[in-house]
């Protein structure tokens, strides 16, 4: 989408081509472009492969000079740093080019300015590793030399669009972005509702401030109602769904602290969700599985439809479960629980007393060694020669199947015998691994691809009560991600809390690098 230029237009689209006398100083053109790349390689080699002709300064090159002006012009809409590429320096440069030095260096500057946007928008403005060890992301950086050469021979406007995610949530959390900003522009949500709690048949000057706040959120018409009334109720349900907080009907505290939420808030999370997508701007693969770990869900998505979905066990705030990638390459049903070395020590009590008899010692070579053979006392949970591990069975902590694929996290999906925590509202409560509520309908679901009646092949592996590995004939993708802002398929906002409290450091950083929250 271009826009205008304003003053600035004439400047750059009508830039002069050079004169016959200023065609005798190529050279200067020539120099000053090489000294302005020499310091990044991947640029120093494109502009040596074209021979060192202008892609922006010429008298040709108005439509990539236009097409660069109009995205960085709107490069704030995405919540990328504008300062970063200075674009009222950029338009100066453009104005005030005498000599062909200038030129070079210009184009120099034109075509950093360039990468950097392009880096930004296509995978994102943080390197998040180095920020959030926990988010173990590649990011799929683009290659600076094939970003200028098919630049260099596409159509300027459609290449840089093309830039931005083209997945569906990124256009979604856009246009909201878009339409929160405009919503603060306007004056916001209106005034916080003054109350601890209502319920249907309040009345009174909070029932009203709840009312008008529900109606400037999007979840109520526009009525005049001073009573709690069962349209409100049900607005009331649907924004508890859109906040994870279990949907009654009744704005209890919980309610009321969410709906009082200022605007700018929400515009932060998915100014965060934005970068995050950035980040994610790869295959998700046309059958994927999706765990948001601030959601505590785990769906199955095909073609960008939710087709299952479970409650989800997550990481603790100590024990966080990592953001990555990966492949979901079998399933094991009636699994073993080899438990890692970060947990022994929590029942190396009962293993020194000789309790945990449901727990045994393997030695190097897989054989089970009885208990009375090994002295517990003379070594720790770091020095015990043997792994420990808990057999199949009904009471086995990661119940009657497992989902793997390996990675050096050794985080997986999985079943639990405890089914309280299901019931909780916030599920941040593991080791690191994801607990699944229906894990069998999971399998089944998964199974269902390869297997005629995946339902009756589950259960008669599952009856034996053996460890047996079930592969995935096509492996599906996994995405580990962790979004307090998202959309629903509907395209309605959804907010979850910052449970690790990753997002509050990402959006730190994204201020100290140049975003503008608000813009």
């Amino acid at each position: 989408m271009t826009l205008g230029m304003g003053a600035a237009a004439p400047a750059l689209v009508t830039l002069m081509a050079p004169s016959p006398a200023v065609a005798q100083q190529f050279p200067a053109f020539r120099q000053a472009l090489a000294e302005g790349v020499a310091e990044n390689r991947e640029l120093a080699a494109f502009y040596r492969e074209n021979g060192y002709q202008a892609i922006w300064t010429g008298a040709e090159d108005a439509a990539r000079r236009t097409a660069l002006v109009s995205a960085l012009s709107r490069a704030a809409e995405h919540g990328l740093p504008e300062a970063r590429y200075d674009l009222p320096g950029l338009i100066a440069a453009f104005e005030a080019v005498e000599t062909e030095r200038d030129r070079g260096l210009l184009e120099a500057r034109a075509s950093m300015t360039f990468l950097q946007y392009a880096r930004d928008i296509h995978s994102g403005v943080l390197e998040p590793q180095a920020l959030i060890p926990d988010i173990v992301r590649v990011l799929p950086r683009p290659d600076p030399t094939e970003l200028m050469r098919d630049f260099t021979s596409g159509e300027p406007v459609s290449f840089i669009r093309n830039l931005a995610p083209s997945s569906p949530e990124y256009a979604r959390l856009y246009r909201a972005r878009q339409e929160l900003v405009q919503t603060i522009a306007e004056g916001g949500w209106g005034p916080q509702v003054q109350a601890g709690s209502l319920r249907p048949g309040d009345r009174g000057e909070a029932v009203i401030q709840l009312r008008n706040r529900l109606i400037a959120q999007g979840f109520l018409p526009r009525i005049a109602t001073a009573s709690y009334d069962s349209l409100m109720q049900q607005a009331v349900q649907e924004f508890q769904e859109s906040v994870g907080i279990d949907a009654d009907g009744i704005a209890g505290s919980a309610t009321i602290r969410a709906i009082n939420v200022d605007p700018q808030e929400r515009l932060r999370a998915i100014t965060v969700a934005l970068e995050r997508e950035r980040w994610l701007n790869i295959p998700r693969g046309d059958r994927h599985i999706w765990v948001n770990l601030t959601d505590f869900v785990a769906r199955i998505v095909d073609f960008d439809q939710v087709t299952f979905e479970t409650r989800a066990v997550v990481g603790s705030r100590s024990n966080q479960t990592p953001e990555f990638s990966d492949e979901m390459e079998y399933m094991e049903i009636n699994p073993d629980w080899t438990l890692p070395r970060s947990i022994i020590g929590e029942y190396w009590g009962a293993l020194s007393s000789g309790g945990a008899n449901h727990l045994q010692f393997v030695d190097g070579a897989g054989r089970v060694v009885p208990r009375e053979y090994v002295n517990v006392a003379a070594y720790t949970p770091q020095t015990l020669p043997f792994e420990v591990r808990q057999p199949p069975g009904p009471g086995n902590a990661l119940g009657e199947i497992k989902f793997m694929f390996p990675n050096q996290y050794a985080i997986y999906l999985h079943d639990t015998p405890s089914r309280s925590l299901f019931a909780q509202d916030t599920r941040a409560f593991s080791h690191g691994c994801i607990r699944l509520q229906d894990p069998r309908e999971f399998a089944y679901a998964l199974l269902a691809p390869q297997e005629a009646d995946p339902v009756t092949y589950y259960h008669a592996i599952q009856r034996t009560g053996r460890q047996t590995r079930v592969p995935l004939i096509d492996h599906v993708p996994v995405h580990l991600v962790y979004r307090t802002a998202y959309t629903s398929v509907t395209g309605r906002m959804q907010y979850r809390a910052d449970v690790y409290g990753r997002d509050a450091t990402l959006y730190n950083a994204l201020v100290n690098a140049g975003v503008e929250v608000g813009a």
